[in-house]
Parts: C-alpha cells; sequence; structure tokens
C-alpha cells in the first residue's frame, strides 16, 4: 500500500479524536504495565522522558508518579486534553513535528503508536525521534509484529476512519533501528494473546566515543 505519513495524520486524528473517551477507560493488560515498568526500571530518578503517541495519557501518568519529569504529545487534540485532565505537560505534536529543543530528554517512549508509520517514512520519523535524546539516551519502542510485513488498513478496525497499520518482521524492525543510528540495549517477543504478537525493542542513542 503506496501511502505517506502526512496524508495519515487526518484521519488518523479523526479516529483516535472520536475514541479517546472510550480509550481512557480501557484497562491495560498485564504484560503492558509489565513492560512499562521494566522501562521505568532502566531509567533514573528524575530523568526526563518524551512520550510519543501519548494517547490519554495513562503512561505518562504512571512514569510521572514513578519521579520522571514527563512530556506527553499526542496528534489527537481530545487525547491531550485528557492528558492535561490528568495533570500533565501535554501538547498536540505528531513524530515529525516535534515542537521540544534537540537532545532535551532522557528518554523516549512509544507504545504502539509507531506502527501507524509506513515504512517508507519510518526512517525520517526514527530520526526525528533520536534528535531530542541526549546521548546515551534511551528509547522503548513497542509494536505489533514479527509474522510477516503487511501494510493498510486492518479489517476488523472499530475506529472511523479506519486505521493504517504498518506490522514488521524482527529483522525488518531491528534494520530499521540500526540504520537510525540507535544501539539495540534489548528485544524481545512478547505474545499479547488473541493472535497478536508483541515487538518490545529498548534502543539507546550512542554518547560519542562509545
Amino acid at each position: 500500500m503506496d501511502v505517506r505519513y502526512d496524508e495519515l495524520l487526518d484521519p488518523l486524528r479523526q479516529a483516535y479524536d472520536a475514541r479517546a473517551a472510550w480509550r481512557d477507560q480501557t484497562t491495560k493488560q498485564p504484560w503492558k504495565l509489565a513492560e512499562r515498568q521494566a522501562f521505568r526500571d532502566h531509567l533514573a530518578p528524575g530523568a526526563r522522558l518524551l512520550e510519543v503517541g501519548a494517547g490519554t495519557g495513562q503512561d505518562s501518568a504512571y512514569f510521572q508518579q514513578h519521579g520522571l519529569t514527563v512530556v506527553a504529545a499526542d496528534l489527537s487534540p481530545a487525547m491531550v486534553e485528557h492528558c492535561r485532565a490528568k495533570g500533565l505537560d501535554a501538547h498536540v505534536m505528531d513524530f515529525l513535528h516535534l515542537d521540544v529543543p534537540p537532545a532535551s530528554f532522557d528518554a523516549v517512549y512509544a507504545m504502539n503508536c509507531l506502527l501507524h508509520v509506513p515504512n517508507h517514512d519510518l526512517p525520517a520519523v526514527l530520526t526525528s525521534l533520536r534528535s531530542v535524546l541526549r546521548p546515551g539516551g534511551l528509547f522503548f519502542v513497542g509494536v505489533y509484529g514479527g509474522a510477516q510485513s503487511t501494510e493498510g488498513p486492518l479489517a476488523d478496525d472499530q475506529h472511523d476512519p479506519p486505521r493504517f497499520f504498518s506490522m514488521r518482521t524482527d529483522a525488518q524492525l531491528l534494520g530499521f533501528a540500526g540504520a537510525a543510528g540507535f544501539d539495540v540495549v534489548d528485544f524481545h517477543p512478547v505474545d499479547a494473546g488473541n493472535g497478536f504478537r508483541f515487538q518490545s525493542l529498548t534502543l539507546r542513542r550512542p554518547a560519542p566515543g562509545s
């Protein structure tokens, strides 16, 4: 499917605006909580964290409650309002238009949002996210995929308009990360149930001379 990231922004915004209230009431599966805590355990108290694709801010609120300085970003204004209602510093931004200073964060957290980026534009998105990390900073990428490479909407998507998904093999995902200049700290798959396979990837922006 030949589609570009900038063409997807408005449909994705509409889909997530319409379901923001519903999403804020959902409960996270135990494996998601475990992945979140494991990344938190990598970070020092007071670390500055940017969550992209923050949704209604459930994860950002967790990180803030556990001693991190958090900025939440999402392309959906409705989602950002839910974040702000939780006391978060939240902004309407997409991956390629991050209005933050370069190298200003110790960590970036991206849970189930980079799967909305087409392969064609993923290198630019990863470069954008790398630029806001300080040298030595950590980047969590969590997406569904692994079995095969597919791009397009899911037949049973409950959102309107249906969302675009890019599912990547492990080799593809790791290849994109390496090409963007990241070191792999950890990679492991998770059985997410209902036939879904989750790819958990923790990356590091290398420090000079490392």
